[in-house]
């Protein structure tokens, strides 16, 4: 299960959230086309952070928390049958509210 991983340093699991299955105007997309992946995630469990001169840099997010990332930045893995990402703290863009 993924919550039994721990992140070292300043990385972090996410889940993303799944390509849409049809268009906002109700248009259905197979899967044979290409689905833009979204950019879109829940924390799942963060590391402790860098070491900056011997001092350890807090996080940026905590579990449970959503946020937008940089799409050039995951790791794709697959831990009991799911998709996950790790990215590094500064590939976070925002944390939605």
């Amino acid at each position: 299960m993924a919550t039994k991983i721990q992140p070292v340093n300043d990385y972090i699991l996410i889940n993303p959230e799944k390509a849409e299955e049809k268009t906002a105007s109700g248009i259905f997309i197979p899967d044979t086309a290409s689905k833009e992946k979204p950019q879109k995630a829940k924390v799942i469990a963060v590391g402790p952070g860098k070491f900056d001169d011997e001092k350890r840099v807090e996080m940026s997010v905590k579990v449970g928390d959503t946020i937008l990332y940089s799409k050039y930045g995951p790791t794709e893995v697959k831990l009991d049958g799911e998709d996950y990402f790790f990215i590094q703290d500064s590939d976070v863009i925002a944390i939605l509210k």
